[in-house]
Formats: C-alpha cells, sequence, structure tokens
C-alpha cells in the first residue's frame, strides 16, 4: 500500500447551508462543486497517491471539509470535537474509516478530544516537529491543552496563535514544502510568530497542500501566487475549488494526508 494516503468525503447535495463565520453566503452549484471535487482527488491519484473515501453524509452540509474531523500525528490519529454544533456528527464515520486503518497499519493509535474542549483540524498547522495551533471561533483553549498532552511525550511541540479574522488558522496560513510559512497578511493576526514567512499577493493562494516530490496543489484563483511559488522551484498544480471558497474552505480542509 502507498505510504501517501488521503482520506476525502464527497461534497453534500446541501453543501450551501454549510456554517458560515466570516463570509456573505451566496449561491453554492451542489453539481459544480462534485466536479471540481473530483478533480481535486484525481490530482492526488496522478501523484501516487492512495484514496480512501470516509462514508457519505448527505444530511451533513460541511461534510466535505473531512480535515476538521482528524488530525494525524506520525501514527497517532487524533479525532477532533468540532466547536460547530453542527458538525459534531461527522466524526463518527471519520473513526470508523480509521478502525479500517489502523488494521491495515496506516494508523497505530486513535485519540479523542474530549468534552468540554473543541478543536477542528483546520486549525493545526504541522511544520516539522511543531504543529501551531489556531485559538479560534472552532478551537478553544481546553482543546489545545488536550491535543498538547497527547502529542507533546510523542517528540511533539504544539504552539497557540490567535486567529480571528478567518475561520480557520489554515485559512490564513499554511506551508511549503521547506517549511516557510505563508499567508495573505490581511488575514494573519501575527504573522511574525512563524518564523519564516511569506506573504502572498492574493486571498486565495494562502493555502497549499504538499503533494511530494517538490509539488504542491493550490486554489486556481490565485495565478500571481502560483507564479511566486513556481519562482522558488515548486511545480504547482491548480484546482478550482470556487463552490468550497465560498463556504470558507480551501484546499487543505478537503483531504486527510497520512504519510
Amino acid at each position: 500500500m502507498s505510504r501517501r494516503h488521503l482520506l476525502v468525503r464527497r461534497p453534500s447535495p446541501r453543501l450551501e447551508l454549510g456554517e458560515l463565520t466570516h463570509l456573505t453566503r451566496t449561491s453554492v452549484d451542489a453539481d459544480l462543486a462534485v466536479r471540481q471535487w473530483r478533480d481535486y482527488v484525481d490530482v492526488f491519484r496522478d501523484s501516487g497517491w492512495t484514496v480512501t473515501e470516509v462514508e457519505p453524509a448527505d444530511e451533513l452540509p460541511d461534510g466535505v471539509f473531512v480535515e476538521d474531523t482528524v488530525v494525524v500525528f506520525d501514527e497517532l490519529a487524533v479525532l477532533t470535537r468540532p466547536g460547530a454544533a453542527s458538525r459534531a456528527a461527522e466524526v463518527e464515520s471519520t473513526s470508523r474509516v480509521l478502525q479500517q486503518l489502523v488494521e491495515d497499519g496506516l494508523v497505530r493509535e486513535t485519540a479523542r478530544i474530549e468534552p468540554p474542549g473543541h478543536l477542528e483540524g483546520g486549525d493545526v498547522l504541522k511544520v516539522g516537529r511543531t504543529a501551531w495551533v489556531g485559538r479560534s471561533s472552532r478551537t478553544d483553549e481546553a482543546g489545545i491543552t488536550q491535543l498538547r498532552a497527547l502529542v507533546e511525550p510523542r517528540g511533539w511541540t504544539v504552539v497557540d496563535v490567535p486567529v480571528s479574522r478567518v475561520l480557520h488558522l489554515k485559512s490564513g496560513v499554511t506551508a511549503l514544502p521547506d517549511g516557510t510559512v505563508i499567508g495573505w497578511e490581511p488575514h494573519v493576526d501575527d504573522p511574525a510568530r512563524f518564523g519564516a514567512f511569506l506573504p502572498v499577493p492574493e486571498e486565495h493562494g494562502t493555502a497549499v497542500v504538499d503533494l511530494g516530490d517538490g509539488a504542491v496543489v493550490m486554489s486556481a484563483d490565485a495565478p500571481r501566487t502560483a507564479a511566486l511559488l513556481r519562482e522558488r522551484g515548486l511545480e504547482v498544480r491548480p484546482v478550482a475549488i470556487s463552490e468550497f471558497e465560498k463556504l470558507e474552505g480551501c484546499v487543505t480542509c478537503l483531504s486527510v494526508r497520512l504519510r
């Protein structure tokens, strides 16, 4: 089995009813969302990733944003406790898939964020052995404290950072394969916290996913950022994700990556 493994969940036909925090609701084309999602998944398949679909959850509008339900640290998978009550039911189907991954040897152990803590995967950015965790409207101090207790004994450092301008930490910043943190400065509370920080010229250029072998996937709606990253020697694989961006989504939140 490939050591590059991807968890995804196809979009719900009720996607347009998903939670919104910072954006004004606009019309979402559910059929276009499915086509865009398939194209997104195909980029990973074409790059040698093994794809596993979490069972559909058409009754859960935000279910496609599967990253928020689990965070993986080496062979430990931490099931989250979403800060939005409407998203709580998403976690159990992810849990069932993880049990299969345990049997397959991709995951050795699972843990959970327990009440009263809240944590969503979109607030966790891993760079090297550091996990930057956003204190946002969806992730609180109790959730961060639990995460720290789970992963710091395994050699990780957890650093919490404020998030007030966007939904999740990774709505504002992500990291390039070399560890450089990138983001659109108007959406980042404190860029100096990240050390090596590279500002990007477009709002939708903040999010990249490392495909491996010097390639990244990112939104097609950020051509100037794509050019900037190509100048740094990266292969850029742009994907159209307009229907997910309308719901504060980006390329990171549509999948969970296991290596």
